[in-house]
């Protein structure tokens, strides 16, 4: 918890003081993910007369920190938007296909995807994208369950990873080699991932050991470890580990979704054909381009792991459904005056969590330049969350205080001690609220 904010129902509140209607520059924040909490951070420390509250809509605080991509990274959590970026092919609409967001979100817990249950009985799953969140979903399926019993994973999904029929894992990608968008901590976790091999095409890597003198440092180090995975005889010992490996994972690269193929009897997904393409251009800036060929991969779990989207909050709030994001100029939201952005909504899917504390932090900053400008005319006596409070009250809503989360996050943490866990996530709102009110 951020030194100097409180947190009360659905608030967090910028100071331990009690407010009625004043002119103290007062700043609502909706969400309370990494984004909302760095703003509202740095709005405390640059302006102490601020009131600054957090709402969210979950009984919960801290959004995807708390439902984060891999439940084995603990240190570093991630976080998302809204929605998905589809594939836009025939067939995605099959039974065994799904966002990575989706996925995601039922093993790490997120109340809205507990009744995904992803049939798991099918030997090979393709993940289309390989950035890291489809890693963390690769590793996921192909962990060894005993590793994963001692993380925050959902007991459902222990019990579903158990039951797994899945053997093999492709990671497909539209470009090549030097283009993946992984980085080399995710990368070096899959090689050396208990009770997998890996599995490339060689020639997927032609020309790329040439092209390396031209690259920035840590790309270099990236596919040089693929290169190494890809292309040498392993040593003695790891190739005994491989040998004994039950399961293989692998990238495939230069491909793109064609369409989903389903049985016409289950409508579930039975394989995907994918487009076979080259490249134009060099480094970050080549495109795939279609070459007329298409082979299909039989598998029966296809996860699209292509992208995360922001979604429009409210017509009266602008929003490029192109860019999926809110237009701005440093945070601040064109064309309204008082109303400003952060995360991805402001960005869109980009960078990691020290990406998202500095894009934080910038857009703080442009509020209290605006208040100290004044730009932003905050002389105006306004009441604050108290309007809020009277609208939740005339609705009926109880909000869930901060002591109320504390029942939820004690009663998670023991119920996980009891079976070695950090904790085990309550895995409904109602589960939650009945705590609450215990």
């Amino acid at each position: 918890m951020f030194k100097g904010l409180k947190l009360w129902s659905v608030i967090v509140r910028g100071s331990g003081k009690a407010f009625f209607a004043s002119c103290n520059p007062k700043i609502c924040v909706v969400g309370s993910g990494p984004a909302g909490f760095y703003t509202a951070q740095h709005l405390i420390k640059a302006r102490q007369d601020a009131e600054v509250d957090i709402y969210e809509r979950l009984p919960v605080p801290f959004g995807l920190v708390r439902f984060g991509v891999a439940p084995d990274h603990p240190e570093v959590k991630s976080y998302g938007a809204e929605g998905n970026r589809t594939m836009g092919v025939p067939g995605e609409q099959l039974a065994g296909v799904y966002s990575a967001q989706n996925f995601v979100g039922w093993y790490n817990g997120l109340p809205s995807c507990q009744e995904l249950n992803p049939d798991l009985s099918c030997e090979t799953a393709v993940i289309l994208g390989q950035g890291n969140v489809a890693l963390d979903i690769a590793r996921i399926l192909l962990s060894p369950v005993d590793i994963l019993k001692k993380t925050d994973i959902t007991q459902p999904t222990l019990e579903a990873l158990e039951r797994s029929q899945i053997r093999n894992v492709l990671i497909i990608g539209r470009r090549g080699p030097l283009q993946i968008a992984c980085t080399i901590k995710e990368l070096r976790e899959m090689v050396n991932l208990p009770d997998t091999r890996p599995e490339m095409v060689a020639a997927d890597f032609n020309g790329v050991a040439e092209a390396l003198k031209d690259v920035p440092r840590p790309r270099k180090r990236l596919t040089e470890l693929m290169l190494k995975t890809a292309l040498d005889t392993p040593g003695e010992k790891e190739q005994e580990r491989r040998n004994k490996a039950s399961r293989s994972w692998g990238f495939r690269f230069f491909r793109s979704p064609v369409e989903v193929l389903g049985d016409p009897d289950s409508m579930r997904v039975v394989g995907i054909r994918l487009a076979v393409n080259r490249l134009e251009g060099e480094g970050e800036g080549a495109r795939a381009v279609l070459t007329g060929e298409v082979e299909d991969v039989k598998c029966g779990l296809v996860i699209s792991s292509i992208g995360y989207k922001s979604v429009p909050i409210d017509p009266s709030v602008p929003f490029d459904s192109r860019k999926a994001i809110v237009p701005n100029n440093m945070g601040r939201v064109q064309h309204v005056s008082g109303l400003y952005c952060s995360g991805w909504l402001k960005t869109g899917p980009t960078g990691v969590i020290a990406t998202t504390m500095n894009n934080s932090f910038d857009t703080a900053r442009s509020l209290v330049e605006d208040i100290d400008s004044g730009t932003l005319d905050v002389s105006i006596s306004k009441p604050g969350s108290q309007s809020i409070s009277a609208l939740l009250e005339k609705r009926g809503v109880k909000p869930v205080s901060f002591s109320d989360w504390e029942k939820i996050d004690n009663a998670e943490m023991k119920k996980g001690e009891a079976s070695g866990k950090p904790r085990e996530k309550l895995l409904s709102v109602e589960e939650m609220l009945r705590v609450v009110q215990t």
